[in-house]
């Protein structure tokens, strides 16, 4: 299962926001990492503004390199614009969607559930983090899992929900209603520049 396992205070430094979620990291050191990280940096060049927010995309939802040029792909064919196209298959799958329920308090720890066999999609139990999920499916917490520590805790703390989102408490489960639209995402990222990454 590839994923990054780097650190994840480098990753929110680099790009001075909470990648993945809150860190301390980026209050104390608010610049850059790296032995000249607070020394002036000369202008970036077209390019490293949009292959930096290829990367800021990556480490938001947990994507390696050739995974994300192939949901580029598919994205590029769709009808529609494809910056949006492809923010959507991102925010479809699986991992992210437990995440967004509050299953999860990060992707991280979504893709873990996933991966040990405690979501259910459907009724049917689906271990791959990068399912990806269609309007309508309902996505469930597996009843042996119900007691588990860490998903109690991640539901009791979250309180904001998605519009495209709908979530049971007392059955554990959410249903997909809808693909979201670029509007209801919250991420912070320029997806045209992604686009125009991939179009040189």
């Amino acid at each position: 299962m590839a994923r990054y396992t780097g650190p994840k205070s480098k990753i929110a430094r680099r790009f001075g926001e909470p990648i993945e979620g809150y860190s301390k990291a980026l209050q104390k050191k608010n610049y850059p990492p790296g032995q000249h990280g607070r020394g002036r940096r000369k202008k970036q060049s077209e390019y490293a503004i949009q292959l930096a927010e290829k990367q800021k995309a990556k480490y938001i939802y947990g994507v390696l390199e050739r995974q994300f040029a192939k949901m580029f792909g598919i994205a590029s064919r769709k009808q529609g614009i494809t910056g949006e196209n492809l923010l959507q298959l991102l925010e479809s799958r699986l991992d992210n969607v437990v995440y967004r329920l509050g299953i999860a308090p990060t992707r991280r720890g979504a893709r873990q559930l996933v991966s040990h066999k405690h979501v259910l999609v459907n009724g049917e139990v689906v271990n791959i983090p990068s399912y990806t999920l269609k309007p309508g499916d309902v996505v469930a917490v597996r009843e042996r899992s119900k007691s588990l520590e860490a998903i109690s805790t991640s539901l009791a703390g979250k309180s904001n929900r998605y519009p495209w989102l709908e979530w049971d408490n007392t059955s554990l489960a959410g249903k997909f209603v809808s693909i979201p639209t670029r509007d209801d995402i919250p991420e912070n990222i320029k997806e045209q520049l992604i686009v125009e990454l991939y179009s040189k």
